[in-house]
């Protein structure tokens, strides 16, 4: 049996690569909040418009909800290197995403709460005071928005971690031939991508006896002569992009077929910053419910439909409040720890479960925004220690922290 780590001093930072970005940005909508609010709660002093007033406190507690995010991006970014925290910060963004939306549900209710109650027991409106009050909130939300949201691609890959050795070659195909086995793998460290081939325990490769042909998806067939380098061989020919293709190896007369494929990165759930998406929410909510009073108050005003704005109420705290659930739901998955990326374990089981291994356990959790960590059990009738099973893996790049454990069938 052999348990093994990817190496000694592994690095636990596992935060977005858009961490910094995204903290600046949230950091300047809550500014932005707080110069309003200041702005609402003496205009309407001076002017003694008590719509402005009640305005300006909304706005503070949604600068406060956006406090919440830029707080968490900042502990996350000053404890990213802190031991005490075993698998790194990354999760302070879903934290933190998870307390906002239980504050946002909390303002569904007492939006809801509000507006049932005006609808039975209305009182006066303003509504030319009102209105301007809500217009400016939209205003407001939507520079917000798109201080948040500008220049954003909205997705993550996680391309911001090390993975050692991997950003320069593709994963590594080990093959056992009838001379040994030998390692193939693509190789592009500053150079266009080549094949290079190594023989391992003992097997001897010469440049006559060995060949690669490539054949993909469309039916396009290429085949690689060899060079002989300082310990290995060397294809002549560049490899084309894609590196998805199944290639016919020939070594000593012998044909060996090997699946190149594509790196996996997370997707979804997995690669989500929870963190900005709970100050998206919150803007865009505020958004959705200034749209909504803005058009119930200009009804009620043109036709004395004085139930629109309380209706108005309602519709918005229903539609905030199922934001809330989603957004509750996907954060406490993550912080239970729940597979984010049910796709990427199943093909992980596929490229593991080859030549008669059996997989014991798997363990697949989300550690950042686009990070993953995986602890693999795996029980082989051959002799292959996890060097072997982790170049199988190599291919799921955001798989940043993976753990391997090998048993031999008895």
């Amino acid at each position: 049996m052999s348990f093994s780590d990817s190496a000694p001093l592994h690095s636990h930072v596992f935060l977005g690569e858009d961490h910094q970005r995204s903290e600046r940005k949230t950091w300047a909508v809550i500014w932005l909040c707080t110069a309003m609010m200041i702005g609402e709660i003496i205009g309407g002093w001076l002017f003694g418009s008590i719509a402005l007033i009640a305005d300006g406190m909304h706005m503070s507690t949604h600068a406060g909800a956006l406090l919440l995010a830029a707080l968490a991006y900042t502990f996350a970014r000053r404890h990213a290197h802190d031991e005490r925290f075993t698998f790194g910060a990354g999760k302070f963004g879903d934290l933190a995403g998870f307390s906002s939306a239980i504050i946002l549900a909390m303002i569904a209710l007492l939006i809801g709460y509000e507006a049932a109650t005006r609808l039975f027991a209305p009182v006066p409106i303003h509504f030319a005071e009102a209105i301007a009050v809500a217009c400016l909130g939209l205003a407001v939300n939507i520079a917000s928005a798109w201080l948040l949201g500008g220049g954003d691609h909205g997705h993550s890959h996680g391309h911001g971690h090390s993975h050692g050795g991997h950003h320069d070659h593709d994963e590594a195909k080990f093959i056992a031939t009838d001379i040994g086995d030998v390692e193939l793998d693509v190789f592009e460290d500053g150079v266009p991508p080549r094949f290079r081939l190594r023989a391992l325990s003992g097997a001897a490769l010469s440049v006559e006896s060995a060949s690669v042909e490539t054949l993909r998806p469309d039916g396009a067939r290429q085949t690689f002569a060899f060079v002989a380098r300082d310990g290995f061989l060397e294809s002549v020919e560049d490899i084309p992009e894609p590196h998805q293709f199944q290639a016919e190896v020939g070594i000593a007369g012998k044909v060996y077929p090997v699946a190149f494929e594509e790196h996996e990165h997370a997707h979804g759930a997995a690669a989500r910053d929870n963190n900005m998406r709970s100050a998206v929410v919150h803007v865009i909510a505020d958004a959705a419910v200034s749209v909504l009073v803005i058009v119930g108050l200009v009804l009620a005003w043109a036709f004395g439909w004085l139930w629109m704005d309380p209706l108005a109420g309602l519709v918005g705290a229903v539609v905030i409040a199922s934001w809330a659930v989603t957004l509750i739901r996907d954060t406490g998955a993550i912080l239970l720890d729940m597979c984010p990326d049910g796709q990427m374990r199943g093909k992980m089981r596929a490229a593991l479960e080859e030549d008669g291994v059996q997989l014991a356990d798997l363990h697949l959790w989300r550690l950042g925004p686009g990070h993953l960590g995986a602890i693999v059990s795996v029980v082989t009738p051959q002799d292959r220690d996890e060097a072997y099973f982790r170049a199988k893996l190599a291919r799921f790049r955001s798989v940043s922290h993976l753990t391997i454990e090998v048993r031999q069938a008895a």
